[in-house]
């Protein structure tokens, strides 16, 4: 099979463990690939992962003032090879590559077995505009579903704004009409940067009666 990222055909290897279990070991990406992408080490911030800290960061430290408890965890750093990954996969709009990180999330995610998904979702006219949701295209690539519980507004991409800016707009995103709130949730978003957006849905969520409300990204 191929790279998905680079096209390189990649050697198969059978294990038994894949004979035994009917399952398929086979990687969507190459060792080369593999390789450019920079897994968060152990030492980081332990309440979001932050790299290059051993004790709780600033951004922690101001959501804990503000009330959230901030319990997040991630596999990867945004490293360059990373921005490149979202450049193709989000806005050149090349779906196939949900699939590129489908082991790594799937190896996670298990580790939530009593927890209920929620994605973070897009507004209709950027769904619209995207053609799919990327974090959805990557939970269901790692086979497992979510609850539709939240919707979003239409509003100026967070990307483009600093973390005060975020936090000093009217939060977006809501809890759809007659939904029934989980008592744990798993939290999934594509990419934490100062944990503006996914701390704001946590409260949320939290605000509506779940008791136990968890956040995860790919990327940190």
């Amino acid at each position: 099979m191929k790279c998905l990222l680079c096209g390189q055909i990649m050697k198969t290897v059978l294990t038994f463990s894949s004979l035994l279990l009917l399952r398929n070991d086979d990687s969507c990406l190459c060792s080369d690939c593999d390789f450019t992408f920079e897994r968060i080490g152990e030492e980081n911030c332990p309440n979001c992962m932050k790299t290059g800290l051993s004790t709780k960061c600033q951004d922690c430290q101001l959501w804990c003032k503000e009330g959230v408890e901030v319990s997040h965890r991630a596999i990867f750093t945004y490293d360059q090879a990373m921005k490149d990954f979202f450049s193709r996969y989000k806005f050149d709009g090349d779906f196939l590559l949900r699939k590129v990180f489908a082991s790594f999330l799937s190896a996670e995610l298990k580790k939530y077995k009593e927890y209920r998904f929620v994605v973070i979702p897009l507004s209709p006219e950027r769904l619209l505009d995207r053609g799919f949701n990327q974090v959805e295209g990557l939970v269901e690539a790692a086979g497992f579903s979510y609850l539709d519980l939240l919707g979003k507004r239409e509003e100026r991409a967070s990307s483009s704004k600093n973390r005060s800016e975020r936090l000093g707009t009217e939060l977006p995103f809501f809890i759809k009409s007659g939904v029934t709130i989980p008592k744990k949730i798993l939290l999934i978003d594509d990419i934490y940067t100062t944990g503006a957006t996914i701390n704001r849905v946590k409260r949320m969520l939290e605000e509506a009666d779940a008791k136990d409300v968890k956040t995860f990204s790919l990327v940190r």
